[in-house]
């Protein structure tokens, strides 16, 4: 998973499409972004609820990859929750 293909994963699992921002802040979304930092550590991807120009529940890292699967979980997570995700009937 990466950043050109977490916005269908997240489609599959219900999330609409305003709350996820891939690549710029905005207001009342979860956002995926790239970062560039000094020369000694080279890009960085973050991940973060922006709301009202603030930054909530920030995590950084080294990799889209981790970036992108870390987003996924936090998202699919939310949908369990409130049970728009769940077993297939008749599963155990």
């Amino acid at each position: 998973m990466n950043t050109g293909t977490i916005l269908r994963w997240l489609a599959a699992l219900g999330v609409p499409p305003e709350v996820v921002s891939v690549g710029t802040e905005t207001d009342n979304a979860w956002c995926l972004m790239r970062t560039e930092d000094d020369a000694a550590e080279g890009a960085a991807w973050e991940v973060f609820w922006r709301e009202q120009g603030n930054r909530y529940d920030w995590a950084r890292f080294t990799s889209e990859q981790v970036a992108c699967h870390y987003l996924f979980g936090r998202l699919a997570w939310s949908q369990v929750a409130r049970g728009a995700v769940g077993l297939l009937p008749g599963a155990q």
